[in-house]
């Protein structure tokens, strides 16, 4: 069977149009050229897909959409830029990842599988914990920028306020998102544990739990 190796770089970059789109101000018709382009080459690469089979075209096909997604979710992000749609372009990264991720776990069986499952759901509730995170630190700067830059009229005591503000609320994003991933961590840490039994499967479950404050 033909090997079909995963482009890590075509995950986690985009399509080789993300650069030019970063300048400012695209126009419409800019926006709408370059959401043909990533059209164009989504059929190209699903194309090529054709040359393997089994689970590999599987892989490829999935892959190729992932792609096509990362693709149109910076294109979104750098014709409309936004806190929100940055954390959407993070989001459609950690799902292309997570349905590649899936689909080779389909190559495993029994445990093996049910393993690789929970590793692939524990990297994308990193991602997306880190980008929900990310989010929430840049959204209550932003206000406590706006709110510190209006108190200065008034009083400047007020601007400290804020500032005290936006650091409490950075400090419970970053609090969730450790909690989050956490959980994730300790589900893939039990799932290893089910394939043991009697007392060593108990005291590996026993160790994730210490381990993970369970």
């Amino acid at each position: 069977m033909k090997k079909f190796n995963i482009s890590a770089i075509a995950l986690s970059v985009g399509l080789i149009f993300s650069t030019a789109v970063m300048a400012e101000n695209m126009s419409k018709d800019q926006y709408k050229s370059h959401m043909k382009s990533i059209e164009s080459e989504y059929k190209v690469d699903k194309a090529a897909c054709d040359s393997f089979s089994g689970n590999v075209k599987d892989i490829c096909v999935v892959e190729a959409k992932g792609k096509q997604s990362i693709a149109e979710s910076e294109l979104e992000a750098n014709y409309k830029p936004s806190i929100k749609a940055t954390y959407n372009a993070e989001v459609a990264k950690a799902d292309a990842h997570y349905s590649v991720a899936i689909e080779k776990c389909d190559d495993k069986a029994g445990n093996n599988k049910d393993v690789c499952v929970k590793e692939a759901k524990s990297a994308k509730v990193h991602q997306i914990a880190d980008a929900e995170a990310q989010m929430k630190t840049n959204n209550a700067n932003a206000k406590a920028s706006v709110t510190s830059g209006d108190a200065q009229a008034v009083a400047n005591e007020k601007s400290g306020d804020a500032n005290a503000k936006a650091a409490e609320k950075n400090a419970d994003a970053r609090k969730d998102a450790t909690t989050e991933k956490r959980d994730a961590d300790y589900a893939v840490a039990k799932e290893k544990c089910d394939v043991l039994a009697g007392n060593v499967k108990d005291k590996c479950i026993s160790d994730a739990k210490l381990h993970f404050g369970k």
